[in-house]
Formats: structure tokens, C-alpha cells, sequence
């Protein structure tokens, strides 16, 4: 026996339909169907069968309607008489789960979840399809709803949208765009006022690159919900509609991002002949192309790729994107973090940019699919760093550069350059310096090209000294390369030899030029803004000698910063050289520079901890050094801290370490001090932890008392956010106890504060309120009205961890008011933050919302996205009392990522139990079985008694 419930009520007996009578009987099944194997009683059949009034004769209508319902019953099948049962309470309908569709659906939509979590997105979408097949229509469309079963029927109802709406949101996650779009479209002609619809259709039709699309549907949802409902759109879709509106001014504009072809280029015309050949055929016939070009240090890959490209730029006309994958720098580009930046230049915004590597690079095949986009991609690491880059269908190409052959890049065709044949390479040499004084000097141009060993970078970096020299005869140049003495004994391929053309060049430097190209190479290889040659010479202006070193060749403009500041990077076979020369200097004369280009950094640090847009409950060093060198003013503009950071302050770790080795050990604390908001931020602890040991060492060594304070009282924050309590505990107390000892009473008090979320999260309330309290009284008496706020958030957490819902109130309004009095925007979203989780323990779900919404917005526009995911996670918890378990599944799978990420044991343990009481509403124990033993086993890590006792006792209910 079939019966279907999810549109006109049937019962199929045999593969056929069972005639059931009137509305009446029909009711009357329906009723007891939607609780199969449940006693329904007479007086609720009475309500349904007659909303209004039952008649009298209510009792016996009931059983004629019975009787006549196991007649039509029993004729197909005598057993299937037995199936209603009259009890003394009532009736009762006897069916297998499998027997009614409802009870199927609910089943098939549980594995999807299932599938969801085990990562498998193709069988989730069949689970969802299969479920959806099921529904005819609108529940029981052929019976009149009375409002004694409406809740049922909604519930089923709503059960049916979020399947919907998880189906297409799993479409969009596999790439399958055109799809989303069209069943989107659908659901919204039938019920244009679910905003989480709207939000989907923007977002595939911008991944499918139909942005005008996507921007008009934006518009579409602002105006049915103004009319419809009389509200704004939610902060994602205004969000969304936000970066569709940032990008929207250049959308027609395709990419065009080649770097300048040498004019100069000579030679190469087999290979470069035969890769326009294969780029533009297939570019003709709509399939994808990846070409390799391979080969030794210096040369000229890069120079072969760009000429190709040129080349070829007619035939990709929706853009030519280029990328510098960093292969032989000590840390190449992640694959994942290359296909945001190749993302971002094809029009897509941040917001629609997946987080993971699957899926950018699903979202990239789709964009490249779409259209003729030639992607060159310079000095890969390996074929492993490549592969997530490619095309996989469409006319768009893939030109990659690398110093190691890539015989693993399926479907490559590689080209491998060796040095130059001689009439090349005497070509490259007539560009530079002009054919005539090739022509009267043949013998001596020959022997320089020897000396260079016919390799293109020697070359060019000897021809361009030539070019400046007029007065020397080729001869004498040829002479002085032939010096072996001057090899590049670590850069050879075979036995050709580089140095002889560097030490030429280094040689005709004059003395400013030529300190600052050993000092370059005293930053690694990382890009370098101008002012790092003025602090490596000591002066407020070097852009003389900056160009110099640019016209030679021997650094590279590669392109500019946030700030329109031009920044430069210095060759990898140069830097060896620069490096051995600055060896030579005596230590004094490079330590001193050294220190100049740290104390030019520690101004730019501090002046981007001064500008973050998030509040630090840590310390920021003071410096004061009047006679510190400090960068230009035209240089140093209003930094915007998070953007100078995403820039400059990734060098962070090498800053610290390099002032500490070289002796500048009251700059190495600083510099690190400096950086911890922006590593709280980004929630960078392995940089945090790492820079700050190395600080700690650096102040003792000088005996800075206030700097080993301060760099502790930092160290326990970090600690702190790593659950490492003991760590945090000790660092916050060695921090107090350091301030004590100088007579800095403010600075202890922030030292006590931290301690005192230490106590609060072992537990130890009466020790937390206790040095909370002291912290208090001393930020009131100093005026510190923003660690004041933060603290009063702190005490009302204590509070509410107590139960004390009224005095955490109390505590989170007063913070929220004080943090507005002085414009503190994050420790403001941070009070909404307290007040929506206290609001939800006291059942007060719409006004958890609306602070939520609040704080949400707050903290993403600040940038702030480790809050973002804690106001997402209370979110989460909100939906799961709501008893909307689709969102909330989603909101907390998603912040258990980042948790993770973070190594933030204490906030992963919460949310797996939540997740565990999500499966067991849903009768998923195996998954809640599973997600309270993740739980526990992190409580225990971190000695939380009472968490333990408690999620112990949840895994006994779950078990039977």
C-alpha cells in the first residue's frame, strides 16, 4: 500500500488507485495518515471532519466513515481492512514508514544531510531530487485545511521549501549555475517573499558570469520585499548588492594584464611560432589549451610567454590575466589563494568567492568555460600548483612558466628552452647596444656572448652596461667577463657562468647605487616599496638611485601597493650576488642600515595598529625616538591598518627575526608588539606566537621591563585564544607582576583582565569577578573608557555563565551605552553580541535576531570576520531553538570550519554539541552520537568538568 499525502490525497493498492468517497472519508484518512501508528481520538476527527460545529450525530458519522473506509480497502487487498484499528481512545492507522510518502520524504531529505556531512555533494543532490519527485502539489490539495491540523501541514510545507532551497544551494556549490538558476526562477514565480531564494538567484547567476542579471534580480528582491512586505533586504543580500555595485563600473572592461613585451626580444621564432600556433587553433575550435615553456634560470621563460601572449591577445578577447605563482621563492603562492586573485580580476565578487580549493576552482573552470580568456601563469612551483588553475572546457588557455619540467601537467605541450644559439644571442646583443659596434667589434662581441654563455639574462644586463659606456670598446668588456673569478659558482647550467655579468654591472654602480643593492638583498624576496632604499642609504629621498638600479636591470618594478605606491622586487639570481657582496661590508655599516629599514617599518606599524578598525585589548608599544629614521611623509600616508597589513605586514615575522639578529633587540619587541591587533584580527596565532617569543627574548636581552610586560600581557591573549590556559594564566600573571614592579598600575589592570577570562573560563567565577572588579576600578579612575567598556562586557559574561541573567543585563547595557558615548563601534557590536546569546537563554528569540543582525553587520564592515563567525555561531544556536534546522545546520557546519581553522578548541567543542542536539531533533543519532563524542572528547582537552559531566550524560540519551 502507497499512501501519498504530498499533494491530492491518494491510496494506491496494487499499483492502482483506491476510490475513497466523499471529502468526508477523505479527511478522515488524511488525518490519521499524517500520524500513522498514532491513536487519533474522536473529538480530533470531529474538529477536522467539522471545524465549525460537530453535528450530533458526530460518533456515528465517524464510524461510517470507517466502515466505508476498510470496505473500499478490503476490496483490494482483506488485509487491508485491518489497517484502521478502532481503539477505545480513538482510531489508529497502521503503515510501514516506507508505505507513506511523507515518512519517504523526510527519510530521503535526512540522507542528503547525511551525504552533506560525509562531503559527498552529488549524492546529496540526488537524495534531494528523489525526495522532491514525491510531491504532486500542495499538501493534501484536494481537502479543505481546518486550523486542527494546519501546523502539521505547515511544518511539512516548510519542510518541503528548505529541501528546496538546500537542493539549488548544493547546484550552485557543484558548479551547476544554469540549473540553480532555472528551478530558482520557478520557486520564486510560486513565492516571491523568501528572501533566502532571492539570495541564492544572485548568487548563481554572478558565478554563471550574468551579472547584469544577478544586479537586476538584486533590485527585483528590493522591490517585492518593500512592497510585499514593507522591510529592507537581510544584510547578505544587501551585501551581496554591495560588491555587485563595486565592480559594476568596470564590468565591461575585460582584463588586460600582460606585462610589457620586450622590444628587444630576439630569437625564439621556433617556439614562439609553434605555441601561437597551438593557442590560437584551439582557441578557434572552442577547446582549452595549456602550453609549458621550461627551463634554466635566466633564460628568458617569462620573455617567450609574454611574446606569446601578445602574440595571441586577439584570439582571448574576454582577457588576458597574468599571475606570478612565486615557484622559487621559499613560500610559492597557494593554489587557493592564486584562483581568488585570478577570480577577483574575471568580475567576481569576494562575497561569491567559495572558500575552499574545490570550489574556486570549479568557479573558475565555469568562468573560463564561458568565454576566451588566456591566463599566463609565471614561475610555477610544480604541476601540483598548477592543475587546480586550469581550464576544463571552452576556448580559453593556460600558459605557465617554470624553472622544472612539468612532465606530470597532463595534456601540456611544453616547450624547454636552452641558452641561445650564437646568432641569437648576437642579435639580443645588436638591440641593445646597436648592430654597428657588433659589426666593428665581430670578435668581441662573440667573445662576451661566450663569456655570458649565450644566456639571455647575462646578456641583457652586459649589453646594458655596454649601452651606458659608449666610450668602451667591446674588447676590454669581453676581457672582464672572461674573469672566472667573478662565476656565479651557485647559479650554473652546466658550465655557464652568470656571475661575470653581475659583478660587471655591480662594478660601474656608483657607491650609494651599489650599497643599496647589497642591502636589498638583506629583505629576502619580497616585493619592496621605494622607502626601503632611502633607510638603506639614510636618506629622506633615493629615487636616484631606484631608477638607476631599474634601468640596469638589476631591480624589477613589479607593480604598486593599496596606496598607489610603486613597489619593486630584486631578480632571484641577483639577490645571491647582492648578498655575497653586502657580506663583505663591515657589520656595523649593514647592521645600522638594518635597523634603519626596521625602524621604518615599526612607523608604519604602529600607525596601522593606531588605524584598525577593531578594538585591541592587548598593548601597542610607544616609541618616541626622536632621531629614529622615519619614512617620508609622502610615504607615509593615512594608513588604513587592515589594508597596509594585507600588503606589508605579512612580512611581519621576518621584520621581527631580522632586528632581532642583528642586534636591534628594543625594535624587534616593538615591531612585534605593533603587529599583535593585526594578528588578532586575521586570528594569525602562529605568527602571533612566533613573532612575540622572539620579542620576549629581544626585551629581556635589553632588559626592557615595560616591553616584557607588554609583550607577555599579549602572549596570554594568544594563548588564550588557543585554549592554552595554563600558558595565558602564567604570561598574564609574569605581565601584572612586571607592570607591579614599575609602578604601572593601568598596565597591570589590563593584565588582570585577561587573567580574569582565564578564571571565567576555568570556571572560577568568584576569582574572575574578584580581579575583574579591580581591573574596573583602576580603568575608571585612568579614564580608560574603552578597555572599561570591554570589561563590563567580561563581568556581565561572568554573570551570565553564573545564571545571573539580570545582573549580565545590567552589565552588557551599560557596556553597550559607554562603548556608544565614545564612537567604539566593535566593542558596541560586541555588547549586541552578549546581549542576543543572553537574550536567547532567557527565550527571547526575536530579539536574539535583531541584536544578531546588528552585531553581524557591524563587525563585516570592521572587517572583523573572526567576530563575524561567533555572531554567526550564536545565530546558528538561535535557528536550532527555533527549531529551523536547515539554517542551522548550515551556520554552524560552516563556523566548525573556521573554528578549526583556527584551532579554537573551546568554541569547535561548543558547536559540536550543538550540532549533536541539531541530529538528535532530527532523530539523526548516529550523527549526534557522533558530533557529542567530538564534544566531549575537546572538553576534555581542556579539563571543562562541568561541560563533560554534561555531555556525558546527553551521550547516555542518545544511546538508548
Amino acid at each position: 500500500m502507497e499512501i501519498r499525502l504530498l499533494g491530492p490525497l491518494e491510496v494506491v493498492i496494487g499499483g492502482r488507485p483506491v476510490p475513497l468517497g466523499g471529502a468526508k472519508p477523505r479527511t478522515l484518512l488524511a488525518a490519521l495518515a499524517l500520524e500513522p501508528g498514532v491513536i487519533v481520538s474522536g473529538d480530533r476527527l470531529a474538529d477536522v471532519l467539522w471545524p465549525d460545529r460537530p453535528p450530533r450525530s458526530a460518533v456515528a458519522n465517524i464510524r461510517t466513515y470507517v466502515h466505508g473506509l476498510r470496505r473500499v480497502l478490503a476490496e483490494r487487498d482483506t488485509r487491508m481492512a485491518e489497517r484502521i484499528e478502532n481503539r477505545s481512545a480513538g482510531y489508529v492507522l497502521h503503515a510501514a514508514p516506507e508505505e507513506v510518502d511523507r515518512t519517504v520524504f523526510e527519510r530521503r531529505v535526512a540522507a542528503a544531510h547525511r551525504a552533506l556531512e560525509a562531503g559527498d555533494r552529488t549524492a546529496a543532490l540526488a537524495e534531494l531530487a528523489s525526495a522532491e519527485a514525491l510531491w504532486r502539489g500542495p499538501v493534501l490539495a484536494d481537502l479543505p485545511h481546518g486550523h486542527s491540523w494546519s501546523a502539521a501541514l505547515a511544518r511539512l510545507t516548510e519542510l518541503r521549501l528548505a529541501a528546496q532551497e538546500l537542493r539549488t544551494r548544493v547546484q550552485v556549490e557543484l558548479g551547476r549555475y544554469e540549473d540553480a538558476v532555472v528551478e530558482l526562477r520557478g520557486l520564486l514565480s510560486d513565492d516571491p517573499l523568501r528572501e533566502e531564494r532571492w539570495t541564492q538567484l544572485v548568487t548563481a547567476l554572478d558565478a554563471a558570469g550574468r551579472r547584469a542579471e544577478a544586479f537586476a534580480a538584486c533590485a527585483e528582491a528590493e522591490r517585492v520585499l518593500r512592497e510585499e512586505l514593507g522591510t529592507r533586504p537581510g544584510p547578505r543580500l544587501r551585501q551581496i548588492r554591495s560588491s555587485l555595485a563595486s565592480v559594476a563600473d568596470d564590468e565591461h572592461v575585460p582584463p588586460r594584464q600582460l606585462p610589457l613585451d620586450l622590444p628587444d626580444f630576439t630569437g625564439r621564432r621556433a617556439v614562439v611560432d609553434d605555441l601561437v600556433g597551438l593557442l590560437r587553433a584551439r582557441a578557434a575550435e572552442g577547446r582549452p589549451a595549456v602550453a609549458a615553456v621550461t627551463g634554466p634560470p635566466g633564460v628568458g621563460k617569462s620573455a617567450v610567454a609574454v611574446r606569446v601572449a601578445h602574440a595571441v591577445r586577439a584570439d582571448f578577447p574576454d582577457g588576458q590575466l597574468h599571475v606570478d605563482l612565486g615557484g622559487t621563492t621559499e613560500d610559492p603562492r597557494r593554489p587557493v589563494d592564486v584562483l581568488a586573485v585570478l577570480l577577483r580580476s574575471l568580475g567576481v565578487p569576494a562575497i561569491s568567492t567559495p572558500d575552499d580549493l574545490a570550489g574556486r576552482s570549479a568557479l573558475l573552470r565555469s568562468r573560463l568555460a564561458a568565454g576566451r580568456v588566456l591566463v599566463v601563469l609565471d614561475d610555477a612551483a610544480d604541476a601540483a600548483q598548477v592543475r587546480p588553475l586550469l581550464p576544463g572546457s571552452g576556448g580559453s588557455a593556460v600558459l605557465v612558466t617554470s624553472r622544472v619540467r612539468l612532465p606530470d601537467l597532463a595534456g601540456a605541450r611544453c616547450a624547454e628552452l636552452d641558452v641561445l644559439p650564437l646568432d641569437e644571442a648576437a642579435g639580443l646583443l645588436s638591440g641593445i647596444i646597436g648592430a654597428a659596434r657588433v659589426a666593428a667589434e665581430p670578435d668581441g662581441a662573440t667573445a662576451i656572448l661566450e663569456s655570458c654563455g649565450y644566456l639571455p639574462l647575462a646578456i641583457r644586463v652586459a649589453g646594458a652596461r655596454l649601452a651606458q659606456r659608449p666610450a668602451w670598446t667591446l674588447r676590454r668588456m669581453a676581457e672582464r667577463l672572461a674573469d672566472e673569478r667573478r662565476v656565479l659558482d651557485e647559479l650554473r647550467v652546466g658550465d655557464l657562468a652568470v656571475r661575470a655579468s653581475v659583478a660587471l654591472s655591480y662594478e660601474q654602480l656608483p657607491g650609494t647605487a651599489a650599497r643599496a643593492f647589497g642591502g636589498l638583498s638583506l629583505l629576502g624576496r619580497a616585493r619592496f616599496p621605494a622607502w626601503i632604499v632611502g633607510a638603506l642609504l639614510d636618506r629622506a629621498e633615493a629615487d636616484d638611485v631606484l631608477d638607476l638600479l631599474v634601468d640596469t636591470h638589476l631591480v624589477e618594478l613589479v607593480g604598486s601597493d593599496g596606496y598607489g605606491e610603486p613597489l619593486y622586487r630584486l631578480h632571484d639570481l641577483l639577490r645571491v650576488y647582492a648578498r655575497e657582496r653586502v657580506a663583505a661590508e663591515p657589520r656595523a655599516v649593514t647592521a645600522a642600515a638594518v635597523r634603519r629599514v626596521a625602524e621604518g617599518y615599526l612607523a608604519f606599524a604602529l600607525a596601522a595598529a593606531d588605524a584598525s578598525p577593531a578594538s585591541f585589548f592587548g598593548l601597542v608599544p610607544t616609541w618616541d625616538d626622536d632621531g629614529a629614521w622615519r619614512p617620508p611623509r609622502r610615504t607615509a600616508p593615512a594608513v588604513d591598518g587592515a589594508s597596509w597589513y594585507d600588503e606589508a605586514g605579512r612580512r611581519g615575522v621576518t621584520a621581527v627575526a631580522q632586528a632581532a639578529e642583528w642586534g636591534h633587540d628594543d625594535l624587534a619587541w616593538r615591531i612585534a608588539a605593533a603587529l599583535a591587533p593585526h594578528f588578532d584580527l586575521r586570528a594569525m596565532h602562529d605568527d602571533w606566537l612566533c613573532t612575540h617569543r622572539i620579542a620576549l627574548e629581544a626585551a629581556r636581552r635589553v632588559d626592557d621591563r615595560r616591553g616584557q610586560a607588554i609583550v607577555l600581557r599579549n602572549l596570554g591573549q594568544v594563548h588564550l585564544c588557543q585554549d592554552a590556559y595554563g600558558e595565558a594564566m602564567g604570561a598574564f600573571e609574569s605581565s601584572r607582576a612586571l607592570f607591579d614592579g614599575i609602578g604601572d598600575e593601568h598596565g597591570a589592570a589590563i593584565a588582570l583582565a585577561g587573567a580574569l577570562t582565564v578564571a571565567r573560563f576555568l570556571g572560577e567565577y568568584d576569582v574572575a569577578l574578584e580581579r575583574g572588579e579591580r581591573a574596573l576600578e583602576v580603568f575608571v579612575r585612568h579614564g580608560d573608557r574603552h578597555r572599561e567598556a570591554a570589561l563590563r562586557l567580561a563581568l556581565g559574561a561572568v554573570r551570565m555563565d553564573q545564571g545571573d541573567h539580570d545582573a549580565a543585563e545590567r552589565w552588557f547595557e551599560d557596556a553597550l551605552v559607554l562603548a556608544g558615548s565614545i564612537d567604539d563601534r566593535h566593542r558596541a557590536a560586541h555588547a549586541r553580541h552578549k546581549l542576543a546569546r543572553l537574550a536567547r537563554l532567557r527565550g527571547r528569540l526575536a530579539e536574539a535576531h535583531e541584536q544578531l543582525d546588528l552585531a553581524i553587520a557591524a563587525f563585516d564592515a570592521l572587517g572583523d570576520q573572526k567576530c563575524v563567525v561567533h555572531a554567526h555561531q550564536s545565530l546558528g544556536e538561535v535557528y536550532l531553538h527555533e527549531g529551523d534546522l536547515a539554517h542551522a545546520e548550515v551556520l554552524l557546519g560552516n563556523c566548525l570550519v573556521a573554528h578549526r581553522r583556527n584551532r579554537d578548541r573551546r568554541s569547535a567543542a561548543r558547536v559540536c554539541g550543538l550540532l549533536g542536539e541539531l541530529h538528535q531533533q532530527a532523530r539523526r543519532s548516529a550523527a549526534a552520537r557522533e558530533h557529542f563524542e567530538a564534544a566531549l572528547a575537546l572538553w576534555r582537552e581542556l579539563a571543562a568538568g562541568a561541560e563533560v559531566r554534561a555531555l556525558t550524560e546527553r551521550l547516555r540519551s542518545v544511546a538508548t
